[in-house]
């Protein structure tokens, strides 16, 4: 199951990518865990998950073909 992960702002300065591909990953928990193990430096930063452009609050099944964006934290004004 290949899941592709589309990233931004100070997330994609750590990754070193805009889009990656991800394998194995049945849910956003899974996802999660697999990309913090690959890119550590992500444990200090706060991210959200939206799939298929709907920001997620908890854990999500993924579908393989899926579209996970990985969000930095944005403000309102």
């Amino acid at each position: 199951m290949k899941i592709e992960v589309i990233v931004f702002g100070m997330i994609a300065d750590i990754i070193g990518k805009q889009k990656i591909e991800v394998n194995n990953c049945s849910d956003t928990t899974s996802l999660q865990i697999k990309l913090t193990h690959d890119y550590p430096k992500l444990c200090q930063q706060k991210f959200v998950m939206a799939v298929y452009k709907k920001v997620i609050t908890g854990n999500t099944n993924l579908n393989n073909g899926d579209v996970v964006a990985i969000l930095p934290p944005f403000a309102g004004g």
